[in-house]
C-alpha cells in the first residue's frame, strides 16, 4: 500500500506561482508513473501531467508552457511547478502513483487526499 501526502496548495493571485509536492511512503516494490490530476465541483477529475519513472512527461494542453512536472525517485516525490496561474486553474489537485507492491504483483493506482489551489483574478 502506498500513502501519498500532498502539500503546497493555497491562494494565489492570477499570474502567480505555486509548487505542489507529493511524497510517497509505505510498502512498495516500485513506483512507475506518477501524476497530478485536478477536479472542480460538478466536473470529472482531469489529467494535468504525468511522469514516468524514467522522466518522460506528458502535460495536458491547457497547462503546457506554464506547468512543469518533475520527480525525485530517491525521495519518491513528484512535484508540479505552476507558473502564470489563471483563475481557471482553481481546483483540488490530486497526486496519483501507480505502483507495484512486489516484483510479482500487478500495478495498482493510489491517490492522495488532494490539495486546494485557488487563483484569484
Amino acid at each position: 500500500q502506498v500513502q501519498l501526502v500532498e502539500s503546497g496548495g493555497g491562494l494565489v493571485q492570477a499570474g502567480g506561482s505555486l509548487r505542489l509536492s507529493c511524497a510517497a511512503s509505505g510498502r512498495f516494490f516500485r513506483i512507475n508513473v506518477m501524476g497530478w490530476y485536478r477536479q472542480t465541483p460538478g466536473k470529472q477529475r482531469e489529467l494535468v501531467a504525468v511522469i514516468s519513472s524514467g522522466g518522460t512527461t506528458t502535460h495536458t494542453d491547457s497547462v503546457k508552457g506554464r506547468f512543469t512536472i518533475s520527480r525525485d525517485n530517491a525521495k519518491n516525490t513528484v512535484y508540479l511547478q505552476m507558473n502564470s496561474l489563471k483563475p481557471e486553474d482553481t481546483a483540488v489537485y490530486y497526486c496519483q502513483a501507480r505502483a507495484r507492491t512486489s516484483i510479482s504483483s500487478s500495478e495498482n493506482t493510489n491517490w492522495g487526499q488532494g490539495t486546494q489551489v485557488t487563483v484569484s483574478s
